[in-house]
């Protein structure tokens, strides 16, 4: 009889060792922080209760239709926080629930990605997707020169936030990098081009289309800078106009901007703008040539 009570007992302290190593096998995703979303399938298992053992949807709001207990919010919880929310409402008609949650299937959301993308359409991503997983299901940006846009992100109830993709993309602020769910809607505006006139000492003079974003150092590769053009760089001039139509002139050192990398000569452009590049006076010619300047340096 001692015996058999002795077996009794060590079966039972085995089968609560079991049960404790699974349930400290299921806290594993939690560490890692595995979080559920909307259309995951999850299986929920419940010892001792094999009718309340199941595999439930995670509906659009984030919560499943559980047995008894009715609508439990998971969304946004790891399987380990799910299944301690489902145990608390489980113990009104199970004594000591053990409940285990695992994610079976991770759902897809559909997500729809317009605009200035390769391939604007209908795309489905993870459950944990977010918005460059769509921009990359769309085969990324059609252009990316200049500064990048603010792209406009809406969810299925039609609330719409904005993300600079500059800061994402360029400067890798990746908290910007929101989730998506099943209904979001993408919107990538496309760069805005302008024209400069490029005037005076280049190869090409005349209009030249730029992107928001872009400097003087662009507007003068886009209209030749070659030996020939004979450009002076050091005196560039910038004649713009406000939005009150007064005229300004600025003095521009580009060389000393491309060759001393003093960005903030290279200043950007705006609408409008008029750009004066004279030419090189003959006796100061060596100046504009970096290779020959470099070899002045040089020669003692």
């Amino acid at each position: 009889m001692i015996a058999m009570k002795v077996f009794v007992l060590a079966f039972t302290l085995c089968a609560l060792s079991l049960v404790t190593s699974a349930v400290a096998q299921t806290s594993a995703p939690a560490t890692q922080r595995t979080i559920i979303h909307p259309g995951d399938l999850l299986n929920v298992q419940v010892f001792g209760d094999a009718t309340l053992t199941q595999n439930v949807m995670v509906l659009n709001d984030g919560t499943i239709d559980y047995a008894l207990v009715g609508r439990v919010p998971v969304g946004g919880r790891t399987p380990s926080e799910a299944a301690s929310a489902l145990s608390n409402r489980l113990l009104r008609y199970v004594r000591h629930p053990v409940v285990i949650v695992s994610i079976t299937t991770l759902g897809q959301p559909s997500v729809l990605v317009l605009g200035d993308v390769k391939n604007p359409g209908k795309y489905q991503l993870r459950s944990d997707g977010r918005l460059s997983d769509a921009i990359a299901a769309a085969g990324g940006l059609a252009e990316d020169n200049g500064a990048l846009p603010d792209a406009r992100v809406s969810d299925a109830t039609g609330q719409v936030s904005v993300v600079s993709l500059q800061q994402l993309f360029r400067q890798g602020q990746t908290a910007l990098d929101r989730p998506l769910a099943e209904g979001s809607v993408v919107y990538v505006p496309g760069t805005t081009h302008f024209v400069v006139d490029v005037s005076g000492a280049v190869d090409h003079p005349g209009d030249v289309q730029v992107s928001e974003g872009d400097r003087l150092s662009v507007a003068i590769a886009k209209a030749g800078n070659s030996a020939n053009s004979q450009s002076d760089l050091n005196h560039i001039k910038l004649i713009r106009t406000d939005a009150a139509g007064v005229q300004s002139t600025q003095e521009i050192n580009l060389y000393r901007a491309i060759n001393e990398g003093d960005q903030s000569a290279d200043v950007s452009l705006r609408k409008g703008d008029v750009v004066y590049v004279p030419q090189a006076k003959a006796k100061n010619s060596w100046a504009q040539s970096p290779l020959l300047y470099l070899l002045t340096r040089l020669i003692p």
